[in-house]
């Protein structure tokens, strides 16, 4: 089984009408009494919010897995109704299958403890063949995948103003950069899960381009076409399998829309 954390991301804007669709988508001395600290309110208050960290392909679907918020009641909405329930247990871990269906679907992931919601970052992807992914609004997708010593090219997230984001993994703490037909882009370090999101400098136009990481572990190249997204009529996602992949285009939570190029096969 794979695993993987998600992580905190920046999201440009805010769209109330698709976000509301998706969420409907050694022992040591005593303490005295007297010396105990009140809890801080708002800390006392928290709730993280849910994370997938594995998926697998089950004989009905695909099944994810995670954690949220011990004893809450768990639940994916996508925009067209479809709805999957869970339950997180008492040490917060959940488990929840996804029925299989043609093409590509989005999931808001939400969990509710005593009347209170949290939506989890990101829209969960599920893809008819199992692949499972976090698309993330202004920043690189998160794809299940394993541990990588050597660079890796997942996903390539571009906006209709051309701004680019390449990500995939590597070695944790890994020195890298990347180069758009040979000339050199943007550089990062891979994070302490090796995992990495690297922001082109420059504009990535419509055409094909070679996208080349390079960097402490070796290096990883892909070829993605890219062209500007058609406005998305018949809901909030269209996909359509590419040579290497899968192209995603979907609705970001303030109403533009963002193409994530999946590379290859992550699991």
């Amino acid at each position: 089984m794979i695993r993987i954390r998600f992580q905190a991301f920046k999201s440009p804007i805010l769209a109330m009408g698709l976000v509301a669709a998706l969420a409907a988508c050694g022992p040591s001395e005593p303490i005295a009494p007297a010396k105990v600290d009140k809890p801080d309110s708002a800390e006392a208050g928290y709730m993280a919010p849910p994370v997938v960290e594995a998926a697998r392909k089950a004989a009905n679907g695909t099944s994810l897995s995670g954690r949220g918020a011990p004893d809450s009641d768990l639940r994916l909405g996508s925009p067209t109704g479809e709805v999957v329930m869970g339950r997180v247990d008492a040490v917060g871990q959940w488990t929840a299958t996804v029925p299989n269906a043609p093409g590509v679907r989005l999931f808001g992931l939400s969990t509710t403890h005593e009347g209170r919601t949290v939506q989890a970052e990101g829209y969960v992807m599920v893809a008819d063949g199992g692949e499972v992914a976090l698309l993330r609004a202004g920043t690189g997708a998160v794809r299940l995948a394993a541990e990588s010593s050597s660079p890796r090219i997942l996903t390539v997230d571009v906006d209709r103003g051309g701004g680019a984001v390449v990500s995939g993994v590597a070695a944790p703490g890994a020195g890298l950069n990347v180069r758009v037909d040979r000339i050199t882009q943007g550089g990062a370090r891979a994070d302490d899960n090796g995992r990495f999101f690297i922001s082109l400098r420059g504009l990535l136009s419509s055409g094909v381009h070679d996208i080349q990481v390079a960097g402490e572990g070796g290096e990883n190249a892909a070829s993605i076409a890219t062209s500007p997204a058609a406005p998305l009529t018949y809901g909030p996602v269209r996909a359509e399998r590419a040579a290497n992949g899968w192209r995603v285009d979907w609705m970001t939570p303030g109403g533009g829309v963002q193409s994530t190029y999946l590379i290859g096969d992550a699991r």
